[in-house]
């Protein structure tokens, strides 16, 4: 298959979240399957910092908005290790920000004109290029205009009467919503503002749009793809994605097991395999403790931390949870790194002031202190509202660190509660908050530490189960094929898979 997919995010050119670890990774196993993928981006500021070298290219694009020509250059560079092209659109006065979508005074006012014309500039890129896709594989709100142009025969682009479209949502929070005075700048005239359209009370809802129009939609997890279908997950859109049912389809994101991998992750102290775990985390256990200056001992367990710090990650619950255990002297020890809300950062700042010595902060991002702290800590936190797939929970399975979660989205179809039952079917690799409180998550907490201390023998078959797991893009790929040859199938396409 000839398969283009469109994003605003893909590791390592640009990336906010896991929209970039996706499109980073899935071109490259498609790839690996004998099919022809191509990337396209917005040419980003974030771009020039990746390290890859970027090409260009003699091809423009110029698209007509709102009575104004505005023009794109196309440049080239390929994903790491693969020749899989990403194609960037050049359009300086658009993209060339310092951050992708917004500032610290919020989302830039111009976002609507910014990803309109970047779905249009695709149309053309495609045609230029010369692409011929059977799929075009599109990826949240800024990208949800293209199944649209498709379905429409939008500028009447020849390769269109072949394309079928498909549009992943990665989180149902992000919608892309502007007022309806911006319709004009999509290219579309008011027969298209209706409920069975762009419009979406009254404004323009380019997610809706991409889930109106594309020919398949996805997302990131089996259980989520039930979620969004329900009032309290479907952030206004469930009674839209009721209506799809029949082609909505979950499917979880894998992890590149290349570079998360404790047998030879150069950032860890010690590398480690199912056969040695114990002594590996040990290893890595003693350089985080001699980082944070926490006291160095091997029993006492380690309790990890590394995201976000937003509402949506359970923080609240988290905070709450660690003044319990930090008060009452046990002798767990935190680690914690992340960046967000300033109310969190205050509150973690005067827990680790207070408790200096138990408790590890780093509020920031260091890729090589999330792969020590996934490596060192027996327990890893992750008790999110919601989380479409979630990727450290992957990352801590494959690690020998045993998820505590909150049984949603992703994280409920990836890890498996410890039970009586699980056990005795040696299946369990985790454990469950029972209630959405900090209650829930200091009893599922203290339930793993009361194993852990009390019994070794179920804490070893609990570990060794998550390292034996296969959460890699491998199958993952796999189920994309299989679901771009049905998409293709019902437009009518007979395409090799």
């Amino acid at each position: 298959m000839n398969i283009v997919i469109i994003s605003t995010e893909a590791v390592p050119f640009a990336k906010t979240g896991g929209l970039a670890d996706v499109c980073g990774a899935l071109p490259v196993q498609l790839a690996q399957r004998g099919h022809q993928v191509s990337l396209i981006m917005p040419g980003f500021r974030q771009i020039r910092a990746a390290g890859r070298d970027i090409e260009e290219t003699d091809l423009s694009v110029r698209v007509s908005i709102d009575g104004r020509e505005i023009a794109a250059k196309i440049s080239r560079s390929t994903l790491p290790d693969s020749d899989v092209p990403v194609y960037f659109i050049n359009q300086p006065e658009l993209f060339d920000r310092a951050q992708l979508y917004g500032d610290e005074k919020g989302d830039y006012r111009d976002n609507c004109l910014r990803f309109a014309f970047f779905s249009r500039a695709c149309l053309g890129a495609i045609t230029r290029l010369d692409l011929q896709p059977d799929i075009v594989h599109c990826n949240d709100w800024q990208t949800g205009l293209v199944p649209a142009y498709i379905s429409e025969d939008f500028e009447q682009h020849p390769w269109m009467n072949r394309a079928a479209s498909l549009m992943t949502i990665h989180n149902m929070a992000y919608q892309g919503v502007f007022p309806k005075e911006n319709l004009s700048l999509t290219g579309f005239d008011w027969g298209q503002f209706h409920h069975n359209g762009l419009e979406f009370y009254d404004q323009i809802n380019l997610l809706k749009t991409g889930i109106q129009y594309a020919d398949t939609v996805t997302t990131v997890s089996a259980r989520y793809a039930e979620e969004i279908q329900t009032e309290e997950h479907g952030c206004g859109l469930q009674g839209v994605l009721q209506a799809r049912s029949e082609s909505l389809f979950g499917v979880p994101n894998g992890i590149d097991t290349g570079i998360w991998n404790p047998q030879t992750d150069p950032h860890l102290a010690a590398n480690y395999s199912l056969d040695n775990w114990a002594e590996g985390k040990n290893a890595n256990k003693r350089a985080i403790q001699e980082r944070f200056g926490m006291e160095v001992d091997h029993e006492a367990p380690v309790i990890g931390l590394v995201g976000r710090l937003a509402e949506q990650k359970g923080w609240e619950l988290v905070i709450e949870s660690m003044q319990h255990f930090l008060a009452s002297g046990h002798e767990a020890q935190w680690v914690v790194l992340g960046t967000g809300a300033p109310h969190y950062h205050d509150a973690l700042t005067q827990l680790a002031e207070k408790y200096s010595g138990r408790l590890g902060l780093h509020l920031g991002f260091s890729d090589a202190l999330a792969h020590q702290i996934e490596a060192a800590s027996d327990i890893f936190l992750m008790p999110s509202r919601y989380e479409p797939c979630g990727l450290n929970q992957l990352y801590s399975l494959r690690y020998g660190t045993v998820p505590v979660v909150n049984p949603t989205g992703g994280l409920a179809d990836t890890v498996v509660d410890t039970c009586e039952q699980t056990l005795a079917e040696k299946t369990s690799s985790g454990f469950y908050l029972s209630t959405f409180d900090a209650p829930g998550l200091t009893a599922a907490l203290s339930k793993a530490l009361r194993i852990r201390s009390q019994e070794p023998e179920k804490w070893s078959q609990i570990v060794t189960t998550g390292m034996q797991q296969d959460w890699s893009w491998g199958r993952s790929a796999d189920r994309y094929v299989q679901i771009y040859g049905d998409t293709a199938a019902r437009k009518g396409r007979k395409v090799r898979i």
